[in-house]
């Protein structure tokens, strides 16, 4: 089991903060089609993984990132600077 955290828009298109799930994701891009499957407003907020940041276990990954062992995974859009 992990923790799947969504933040700002990615929250808001599937409609949770957060969630506990069961998965037998190696990677992150497999965990992201496990989500983009179960419903639209996944594959919605996952259409553009351009436009998405992940984290794994707090640290900044990429999307090829292994998730074996992860106690969670987040995701988010990228931090704008100012």
């Amino acid at each position: 089991m992990m923790d799947v955290l969504y933040f700002a828009w990615v929250r808001e298109r599937i409609g949770l903060p957060k969630e506990r799930i069961d998965t037998q994701a190696v990677t992150v891009m497999e965990l992201v089609d496990e989500l983009r499957a179960r419903e639209e407003r996944y594959a919605l907020a996952f259409s553009d993984l351009s436009a998405l940041r992940v984290a794994v276990d707090q640290d900044l990954s990429d999307f090829d990132a292994p998730i074996q062992g992860a106690r969670e995974v987040a995701f988010f859009p990228p931090m704008t600077g100012g």
